[in-house]
């Protein structure tokens, strides 16, 4: 019987999961899938690690939340894992304020702990800790890891942490945490079979998906990032709007009497690549589209990149490698050939062809700075992570 460590990540409206095989030593993934449509229309998908597809539908308007969600993962797992042992469950917990700098075992007091940093997450973080509380309810003889999206960036200079206000704001936690820590740990760790000099040295990576942000890294390590306080900083991302005047936002109030939620509501969902083009937050449409509002979400998304690059670049003293990941920064070709051009006075020089068939090296042999496309795997190092908290417990 193989021991078994599930991975969760639970957002607003889906629970994707995935469960490893730690007979292993990669951490082979068994099955992975997602619980989405929550309270509307859900539907669970699987995949397992011979790449069959198996999907599942309630119908008649029956409702399912987290609950339900993780209890059909837990029977899904059952049914085509059964000769499995779960010996753990590591969470994706986007917010670890302050006090959290590397994963942890969960128990009362982290949860408490972690409930006082809703407000610095309301959209992630209640729902990352409703599934720690159905799990601990449902199995409390499994242990469960909770793994922070903050902690890999909690160990920038200071100065890199700071907002320009005053002490009375900052001490109430008003910082700069940065976000996809997970993202940007699994890439530092396997940058080293790419490209060691890029590994020791000054990289960028570029996590491109409907969520997106980039980090610089001297010697595997952060020292920058484009997100800050909220996961909506930096770049334009599928609905969010990325890094605004504050001033706006004051003009929203004043001269349109929108309120907190409006606010929130225009920044996270309505706004990005979606508010811009009128026509999608999928940055595949978008670049199929003929229409010129596409075009220029497109525009502005590449950029920005390009912009907050140099950014990244200064805050290191200089490049030696750009990585591309996530979902589009591995899949969309166009989107990495204009942040290249764009980029060309870093010593980018792009690799056509290469960039073409996807890489992993997209860059010339001549090129000054190198450029990469390496798929993250978030899930993976919430595994590795958990399977080594819980062996310390």
């Amino acid at each position: 019987m193989a021991d078994v460590v599930l991975v969760l990540n639970a957002g607003s409206s889906s629970v994707k999961f995935c469960a490893f095989d730690e007979s292993s030593e990669s951490g082979r993934a068994l099955l992975h899938g997602q619980v989405e449509g929550l309270n509307t229309t859900p539907r669970l998908t699987a995949t397992d690690d011979t790449g069959h597809v198996t999907t599942k539908e309630w119908s008649g308007g029956k409702e399912i939340g987290h609950e339900a969600a993780i209890a059909a993962i837990g029977e899904f797992l059952i049914e085509h894992r059964g000769g499995h042992k779960l010996v753990a469950v590591g969470h994706r917990v986007v917010h670890g304020g302050q006090q959290f700098d590397a994963p942890v075992l969960v128990t009362p007091t982290v949860i408490t702990q972690l409930e006082t940093l809703i407000p610095l997450a309301p959209l992630h973080q209640p729902h990352n800790l409703k599934a720690i509380e159905i799990v601990a309810r449902r199995r409390p003889d499994v242990a469960q890891v909770a793994c922070f999206d903050t902690a890999f960036h909690r160990r920038q200079p200071e100065v890199a942490q700071a907002y320009a206000l005053p002490p009375d704001i900052t001490s109430r936690g008003v910082r700069r945490y940065g976000f996809h820590g997970l993202s940007y740990e699994y890439i530092a760790s396997v940058l080293p079979q790419f490209d060691a000099h890029a590994a020791s040295g000054r990289t960028v990576v570029a996590h491109l998906g409907n969520g997106a942000s980039m980090c610089a890294m001297v010697d595997g390590q952060s020292v920058a990032s484009t997100m800050g306080f909220t996961a909506v900083e930096g770049l334009p991302m599928g609905t969010r709007c990325g890094s605004l005047d504050p001033g706006i936002l004051l003009y929203l109030i004043d001269a349109l009497k929108m309120d907190a939620r409006s606010i929130e509501d225009l920044i996270y969902r309505r706004s990005g690549l979606l508010g811009v083009s009128g026509v999608s937050s999928d940055m595949r449409e978008l670049l199929a589209s003929a229409d010129s509002h596409a075009g220029f979400a497109v525009e502005l998304y590449t950029y920005r990149i390009a912009r907050e690059l140099g950014s990244l670049a200064g805050a290191m003293g200089g490049i030696d490698a750009l990585i591309f990941t996530a979902g589009i920064g591995e899949h969309a070709s166009p989107i990495r050939e204009r942040v290249m051009q764009l980029s060309a006075w870093l010593g980018f020089e792009l690799d056509d062809t290469a960039n073409a068939s996807g890489g992993p090296r997209i860059s010339r042999p001549s090129s000054a700075a190198s450029a990469w496309v390496i798929p993250t795997n978030e899930e993976l190092m919430i595994a590795r992570h958990t399977r080594a908290v819980a062996a310390r417990s």
